[in-house]
């Protein structure tokens, strides 16, 4: 098989595992860079090499309305296009319609929505989403579902049943894993009864992994860990866990204690665009006049190329004078970090002091810098 999920250590419901894809293996847990467009932003694929990314994300809706999936797969499919030679994962367009929801009409049978690019009419059903994802040639690859809003029952009841018709209908259009694994997404908001229900009748369709969809889009943390905390025990214990859309530091670490083994998300370069970082102090303003004369890099001790290189002065100058450079330098600085904030987790799962780890981290990244 191309695909298969093996867990090599586990310490509470926290697990190490390695997730098999026909473009190599995804040491688990994991963090995934988020590339929209089939780029992480200001990144190029030399760096997340350097930085040892082994998944990144890539957008369904985004990349059917442009380029165009059609051309993505003349070009040879996503990883020759963006010359990535490691896993990818594409979501499914779920979440884009739920963001973009003045300008979309939700029925049973998919999704009628303008292009936010040239206001075109578009359509997107089940089928399509496994279409457009089996062009892009994704390694993994996910179920179309709707993305209510985490705490209004009335709505998630629907949207639940819903996102469990298109499971149905995406697993018919898309039966065979060996090349491209799809994996099925959990919805039910908070609710404790609705989750369990999903994640029930998902696992009657045997997927080779389970994401959970509908967090971190507006509900405090309190809710999302408690979500996790009765969501997780009912998803398999030997297939992959995916927390889509999560990437706060602390998040990853409460989400690895509860047995995530994937996680994605926009934050590291997108509060390197605004001239944020992150360290294990907590997130950083890198405009703050005390970093003038600063000497030292983002964070002492960091082995990235920005911390390797550069003085906080330096790109406090960069931001201040508005130069592409600093959110490049920033990117890979905070990707750097997660990535190795999740690697460090791994080792310590397999070498039997996650709870040590956890606990010291969280201490030190909550006093905030």
């Amino acid at each position: 098989m191309s695909f298969y999920f093996e867990i090599i250590k586990a310490q509470g419901r926290a697990r190490a595992g390695i997730l098999h894809t026909p473009h190599g293996p995804i040491p688990t847990p994991v963090f995934a860079p988020v590339g929209t467009q089939a780029t992480v932003k200001a990144v190029p694929p030399r760096d997340l090499l350097q930085i040892d990314a082994s998944l990144i994300l890539a957008n369904t809706y985004h990349l059917h309305l442009r380029p165009g999936d059609e051309l993505v797969r003349e070009m040879g499919g996503l990883h020759t296009f963006m010359a990535w030679p490691r896993p990818i994962l594409t979501d499914s367009g779920g979440f884009q319609v739920f963001s973009l929801a003045e300008i979309n009409k939700i029925d049973d049978d998919g999704v009628t929505f303008r292009s936010h690019i040239d206001g075109s009419k578009q359509r997107l059903t089940p089928e399509r989403s496994m279409a457009i994802q089996e062009n892009l040639g994704a390694d993994i690859i996910m179920a179309f579902d709707e993305c209510a809003t985490p705490t209004d029952r009335a709505v998630l009841e629907r949207s639940v049943e819903r996102t469990h018709q298109w499971a149905v209908r995406c697993r018919e259009a898309h039966p065979d894993d060996s090349q491209q694994a799809l994996f099925g997404i959990v919805q039910g908001g908070v609710f404790e009864d609705l989750r369990l229900q999903s994640a029930a009748f998902l696992q009657t369709l045997d997927f080779p992994g389970y994401a959970i969809g509908g967090l971190a889009v507006g509900e405090t943390k309190a809710d999302m860990y408690a979500t996790l905390d009765f969501t997780i025990p009912a998803l398999p214990e030997d297939k992959p866990r995916y927390l889509m859309g999560v990437g706060e530091p602390d998040d990853l670490v409460q989400g690895i204690y509860r047995g995530v083994d994937v996680f994605d998300c926009v934050i590291p370069t997108r509060l390197a665009r605004h001239g944020a970082a992150l360290t294990r102090q907590g997130r950083v303003n890198m405009k703050r006049l005390a970093y003038a004369t600063d000497k030292l890099p983002v964070e002492p001790g960091c082995t990235c190329y920005c911390c390797s290189h550069f003085s906080r002065a330096y790109i406090r100058h960069l931001l201040k004078a508005e130069e592409i450079l600093a959110a490049y330098l920033l990117s890979v600085h905070n990707i750097h970090f997660l990535t190795q904030h999740v690697r460090a987790m791994r080792d310590a799962i397999i070498e039997g002091t996650f709870s040590a780890y956890m606990n010291t981290f969280l201490e030190q990244y909550l006093q905030k810098a």
